[in-house]
C-alpha cells in the first residue's frame, strides 16, 4: 500500500513539473517582455488571445456567431436536463411501490414528431446563420486602397512583404487602425516555404491555413490599437509551439512613421565596423538579408531593422542583448532544433557580431 501511495506521489510530481517547465517560463517570458515593449511601443500589449474579446470586425463577426450558437446549446441543454430532473424526482421510487413494470407507452406521433422537426429547424437555423457569416467574411470586397502584405509561413517563423513599401521584416506585422472616419483593411495573402501552417491572431480573426504552392487570404479590420498576439495554429514540426508572431495596431500616423523607419537603408556605425566585417566573412550572409550590404540571403529573417523587433527567434525570447548574445552563441540553445546552426564562434566574436547587429535599427 505504501509503494502505491509513493509511486502515485511521483507520479504526481512529473506531471506537476511537466506543467511547470511550460508555465514557468511562460510567465518568466511575458515579464520580461513586458519592459521592452513598454520602452518600444505607445501601443498596449494584449498578452492574452482572447477570442471573447474581439478587437476587429471580422473576430467579432465569428464571435457574434459563436455566442449564438452558444446560447442554443445552451437552451437545449436547460430543457434536456430540466426534464430529466423533473423525471427523476417525480418519478422517484416511493416507499410501499411493488417491482411490477409500469405501463409501456408505443408509437406516440405527437412525441417523435417533436425529437425530430426541432432539432432539423435547429440544425437549419445554425446552418444559415453560419454559412451568411463565413460568406461575409470570405467574400469581402477588398478595395484597392488596401494595404497589402505577403506573409510566408516557415519552419518556424514569419516573413512579412510590404509590396507597396518596398521593404521585408519578420515575425511582426505592423499595421494601421481602422476608425469609421478613416476605414482601413489590411489584406494578408497567406503562403507557405515548406510545410502546412496556420495563421492564427485570435481577436482579429479566424484561423487560416498558410499552404505549400497555395495562396490564402484574409483580411483584418482593427478597431483598437495594440500588440496582439498570435501563433501557428497547425502543428508544423519541432518547435511548432515556439512559431509565434505578434501583429501591431497602430494609429495611422505612428504606421507611417514605422514604414519609414524600415524603408531607411541599414545603419553604418564607424564603432561597429569590425562586426560587420566578421559577419559578411561568416555563413550568416547565405540566410540572412541586410540592406545595403553583401547578405542577401532569404532562407532566414530580414535582419535590416532587427533592433526594432521585440523579441528574436520568432518570439521565443525577448529582444535584449542577453539573449541576442546566448542566440548568436548557440541558437538551439533557446529553440532546440531550429534551422540556425551553432557556427562554434570564439567569445570575442560573438561579442563583435551582437555588437554590430545591435546598431540595426
Amino acid at each position: 500500500m505504501f509503494h502505491l501511495v509513493a509511486l502515485e506521489v511521483r507520479r504526481s510530481f512529473r506531471r506537476f513539473r511537466g506543467i511547470a517547465s511550460i508555465c514557468i517560463p511562460a510567465l518568466l517570458f511575458w515579464a520580461s517582455t513586458a519592459p521592452v515593449a513598454a520602452q518600444q511601443d505607445t501601443v498596449p500589449l494584449r498578452p492574452i488571445g482572447n477570442i471573447f474579446d474581439p478587437l476587429s470586425v471580422p473576430a467579432r463577426a465569428i464571435s457574434d456567431i459563436g455566442i449564438f450558437a452558444s446560447l442554443i446549446c445552451l437552451g437545449i441543454f436547460i430543457v434536456v436536463a430540466g426534464l430529466l430532473v423533473f423525471t427523476v424526482i417525480k418519478f422517484r421510487r416511493k416507499v410501499g411501490d411493488d417491482d411490477a413494470e409500469p405501463p409501456q407507452i408505443y408509437g406516440s406521433t405527437q412525441i417523435e414528431l417533436a425529437w425530430t422537426v426541432l432539432p432539423v429547424l435547429i440544425t437549419v437555423v445554425l446552418v444559415l446563420v453560419t454559412a451568411r457569416t463565413i460568406a461575409e467574411i470570405q467574400n469581402r470586397k477588398i478595395p484597392e486602397s488596401a494595404l497589402t502584405i505577403r506573409v510566408i509561413g516557415h519552419q518556424w517563423w514569419w516573413e512579412a512583404h510590404y509590396p507597396q513599401y518596398g521593404f521585408v521584416t519578420a515575425n511582426e506585422i505592423h499595421i494601421p487602425l481602422s476608425t469609421k472616419d478613416r476605414p482601413v483593411i489590411t489584406e494578408l495573402q497567406l503562403e507557405s516555404a515548406d510545410v502546412i501552417h496556420s495563421f492564427w491572431v485570435p481577436q482579429l480573426n479566424g484561423k487560416t491555413d498558410v499552404i505549400p504552392n497555395r495562396t490564402n487570404r484574409m483580411w483584418l479590420e482593427p478597431e483598437q490599437t495594440g500588440v496582439y498576439l498570435g501563433n501557428c495554429a497547425e502543428y508544423c514540426g519541432t518547435q511548432h509551439a515556439n512559431m509565434l508572431l505578434r501583429v501591431v495596431v497602430h494609429d495611422p500616423a505612428e504606421f507611417e512613421k514605422w514604414v519609414q523607419s524600415q524603408q531607411a537603408p541599414a545603419m553604418q556605425v564607424a564603432s561597429a565596423q569590425k562586426g560587420r566585417e566578421l559577419f559578411a566573412s561568416l555563413n550568416c550572409v547565405n540566410c540572412h538579408r541586410i540592406d545595403g550590404s553583401i547578405a542577401e540571403g532569404v532562407f532566414g529573417p530580414d535582419l535590416t531593422h532587427l533592433m526594432t523587433r521585440r523579441t528574436i527567434g520568432a518570439g521565443v525570447a525577448a529582444n535584449t542583448p542577453e539573449n541576442l548574445h546566448q542566440w548568436v552563441r548557440d541558437p538551439q540553445v533557446l529553440k532546440v532544433g531550429c534551422l540556425m546552426p551553432n557556427l562554434q564562434l570564439l567569445d570575442n566574436e560573438v561579442d563583435e557580431i551582437v555588437g554590430y547587429l545591435q546598431t540595426l535599427h
